[in-house]
């Protein structure tokens, strides 16, 4: 029945918009979108303080602080094992730290359990993964859209005001924006690296959350579709004001970031 009604939901034709970013939003820098200037006022939107996490006997963080600003994007560096993957995953709440307090638009999230947690995970966060993690037997359009479906079946937080026929709405929009209209039915086998990474960075937007997780988004992308991906999360940050937070080996990503931070053997250096 889950299947049928996704089938029902393609057939309605959709509305198109282009992802139209102002020029008076932009900032350039070396030749890189920078920083959109939202509002005169920063707002804090991540604040973590004493973050220590050890697997077994082997401590892998030592003692982390860091910050974030609304609307920012900060690039994070280092060698294989420093620990950066396993901070990401913390500030996004998919694992605890063994001590320290995590702070996300307010929110004292080390303090939260359970549903709450999962809740606050779904409104607030997205994620991108170097692998896009796309369920194979739905098309693009039903992988973006799966966020929010779930979001509202679990009818927490006024999500469930948000109609099936709206979420789709919000899915085959964002699809559009980022130029795969042509590939709303299409499953992910269909689909090039770069199309199955913009369907998922879609998912990750459609629950319009404040802050974007990216763990090395374009490690497996060839160098054209690479640049491509790169200039989406600023265009994007510029249109939704999203802080985005991404762990890169790539050297040109992370000139590109409003700020960059380097880790090492568990400490930022």
């Amino acid at each position: 029945m889950f299947r049928i009604s996704f089938l029902k939901l393609t057939r309605q034709r959709r509305k198109t918009s282009k992802l139209k970013v102002s020029n008076q939003n932009r900032v350039m820098m070396n030749g890189s979108v920078k920083r959109a200037h939202f509002s005169k006022e920063i707002r804090r939107m991540i604040s973590c303080s004493e973050i220590y996490k050890s697997f077994g006997q082997l401590p892998v963080l030592k003692g982390i602080d860091f910050q974030a600003e609304a609307a920012e994007v900060v690039g994070i560096v280092g060698a294989s094992g420093a620990g950066k993957s396993t901070f990401l995953q913390i500030l996004g709440t998919l694992m605890a730290p063994d001590s320290g307090r995590v702070v996300i638009d307010g929110t004292d999230v080390s303090s939260l359990k359970g549903d709450d947690l999962s809740d606050f995970r779904n409104r607030k966060i997205g994620f991108v993964f170097q692998f896009h993690h796309l369920l194979p037997e739905f098309t693009a359009l039903e992988n973006v859209m799966m966020p929010a479906l779930i979001a509202r079946a679990n009818g927490r937080r006024g999500e469930q005001k948000r109609g099936v026929e709206l979420i789709r709405a919000d899915a085959m929009q964002l699809l559009d924006e980022l130029g795969l209209s042509a590939r709303i039915d299409h499953k992910p086998s269909e689909m090039s690296g770069g199309e199955q990474q913009r369907v998922a960075i879609a998912r990750a937007l459609i629950n319009r959350p404040a802050v974007l997780f990216a763990d090395e988004p374009s490690g497996n992308l060839d160098s054209r579709t690479k640049e491509e991906i790169h200039n989406l999360f600023f265009e994007l940050r510029n249109k939704y004001g999203q802080t985005i937070i991404i762990v890169t080996h790539d050297k040109e990503l992370a000139e590109r970031c409003d700020r960059v931070v380097e880790m090492k053997d568990g400490l930022f250096v």
